[in-house]
């Protein structure tokens, strides 16, 4: 083992200034060696660095080699994270169509904008029925991007030559009887770390900004095939954390003095403010539970490997997840149910069914609760409470469950260096030129110093990681044994980092407000790539609570 490590040492050495006694031929000083002992935590013979040295010295100038070839960010490794390593093929998921639960039908308004916050099966309605034309709800979705997004700043590129002809395309399909169901003609916003052929992909970081991408990623195909209408591409934190991005900072509708959150900033806050029915999100560690929660809105993570990130930026190849942020738990369910599914593009996904019925109740689930957590004093643990009784009175069983991370013998916030090596090697390139000082945010807690800092995890430590992730896998699957869903904290506990790392799903929806104009919420993980019952159960919370028909003033 200590000799394996030996060979991460040549990383600290090139970032190390050369000083004191030559070793090997004058290349390589016993000092620069010392100071990558001590950060590695290794403790070397005299007799045992003088043989490793040369091997050093070699290593060191492959890795420069290989670094004046750099690979592009949509190259793999050749590597794969399988979520299923433990449990095998899920079973027992039935084999059928997904059934949308009936629709309070909403008569044609006066003003367009008095069903801005309408949910998309509401929104469908008008479309099929010929109350409201596709470019007329695409004309208002582009109007209220433009007219808020000065207060919000969560536009990067709006698409409005697109997005109209798109919609005059749904428009005239409509016209010769032909509907392609419930996404037909309803506008929404991408993620800016998506492409989309014709329009910049900046990764809402400078260096990037003026990037453009000459595809679209899979899962704008696939809408386009469901009849959805592309209107803009919508704010991240630079590189996938926060909301600050080359443009500034995205505001919460409910606050405009505050942040969004993010990564997923554009997405939570143009949904909350009404400006798009749903918009597609990322999530690593947190990118969609944050922003939902601090926006108010409802956001799914789905499995691991259940939509392809082909056309997506790469943060970290075994933990990335695209997902939906929208208004109500079904709208989550009608948009994954479009873009789910294999990809030859991305080797990770899978094709697995998705039963989702909308009117389906508690009876026969075993729904769990994280007691402890729950029992723990946080902003919002009234809150998170009170749910449990939402869900009681709706007629759940609910079962204490433990994630047993203190019998790990490691808090699973040690093996999250994962993301930051693997987000390390994506943007290697950009810290080794020195452009990683174009970003705007050059703090301890932000990419350019996560960045530098990762050069020095070692391959070893980073293999060790995902050898301790397994430990995770197994509680999980152990967990799963004895219930089918269950309830935790958004963000409190160490559920959000367990599953982010072990790829289950995961539901947040509002659950009240723990100051005005401060929304909370509350999430639900499921299964392995059955987002149809963790899907179910949220809507039965929702529909009983009621918070998703609360919506920001001013917009």
């Amino acid at each position: 083992m200590r000799r394996l490590q030996l060979l991460t040492l040549i990383v600290l050495l090139v970032l190390v200034a050369a000083c004191g006694e030559k070793i090997s031929d004058g290349q390589l000083t016993r000092a620069e060696i010392a100071g990558a002992e001590a950060v590695l935590g290794l403790q070397l013979t005299h007799d045992e660095v003088a043989l490793l040295a040369d091997d050093l010295v070699e290593a060191r100038d492959s890795y420069q080699k290989l670094r004046r070839n750099p690979a592009p960010n949509s190259l793999r490794p050749a590597l794969r994270f399988d979520p299923e390593l433990l449990t095998g093929p899920t079973a027992g998921i039935p084999d059928r169509d997904p059934a949308w639960s009936a629709v309070r039908a909403l008569p044609r308004p006066v003003d367009l904008d008095d069903v801005a916050f309408a949910s998309i099966g509401q929104l469908a309605e008008l479309i099929r029925t010929r109350q409201v034309s596709c470019v007329e709800l695409a004309e208002m979705s582009l109007d209220r991007l433009r007219r808020y997004d000065p207060r919000l700043h969560c536009v990067v590129t709006l698409l409005p030559e697109r997005a109209l002809a798109q919609a005059r395309e749904m428009d005239r399909l409509l016209d010769q009887g032909e509907y392609l169901g419930p996404l037909h003609g309803i506008p929404y916003g991408v993620k800016d770390l998506l492409a989309v052929r014709g329009a910049p992909t900046t990764w809402g970081a400078a260096p990037y900004k003026d990037q453009v991408i000459d595809e679209n990623a899979t899962v704008v195909d696939l809408l386009d095939e469901r009849g959805a209408v592309l209107v803009a591409k919508l704010t991240l934190g630079a590189l996938a954390w926060g909301d600050v991005w080359f443009g500034g900072m995205t505001r919460n509708p409910w606050n405009t003095e505050q942040g969004s959150s993010g990564s997923s900033a554009g997405p939570a806050a143009a949904v909350s403010a009404g400006l798009v029915p749903f918009a597609i999100g990322s999530e690593t560690l947190g990118s969609i539970v944050s922003p939902s929660t601090r926006c108010g809105v409802t956001g799914l993570r789905p499995t691991f490997g259940r939509v392809s990130r082909s056309g997506a930026m790469a943060l970290s190849w075994s933990m990335d997840k695209l997902g939906p942020i929208a208004r109500t738990v079904e709208d989550c369910a009608i948009v994954l149910d479009a873009i789910r599914g294999r990809d030859l593009n991305d080797p990770t996904t899978v094709d697995h069914p998705f039963p989702y019925d909308g009117g389906r109740g508690l009876d026969g689930l075993r729904i769990g609760y994280v007691e402890n957590v729950f029992g723990e004093d946080y902003p919002g643990s009234d809150l998170d409470t009170a749910s449990l009784e939402v869900l009681r009175t709706a007629g759940a069983e609910l079962v204490p469950i433990k994630l047993p991370t203190d019998d790990l013998g490691f808090d699973p916030y040690d093996v999250s260096f994962i993301l930051s090596a693997e987000a390390a090697a994506a943007f290697q390139e950009l810290t080794l030129s020195g452009r990683d000082d174009e970003l705007v945010r050059q703090i301890r807690n932000a990419w350019p110093n996560v960045f530098r800092a990762a050069q020095f995890i070692p391959a070893v430590e980073y293999i060790q990681a995902n050898r301790q992730r397994v430990k995770l896998m197994a509680m999980m699957a152990r967990i799963f044994r004895d219930v089918d869903v269950y309830v935790t904290p958004s963000l409190v506990g160490r559920s959000l980092v367990v599953t982010n790392l072990t790829g289950h799903p995961q539901v947040v929806l509002p659950n009240g407000f723990t100051a005005e104009n401060a929304p909370h919420s509350i999430s639900f993980v499921g299964r392995l790539y059955d987002e149809a019952t963790v899907l179910a159960v949220a809507r039965v919370y929702e529909q009983a609570a009621g918070w998703q028909q609360r919506h920001p003033a001013g917009f």
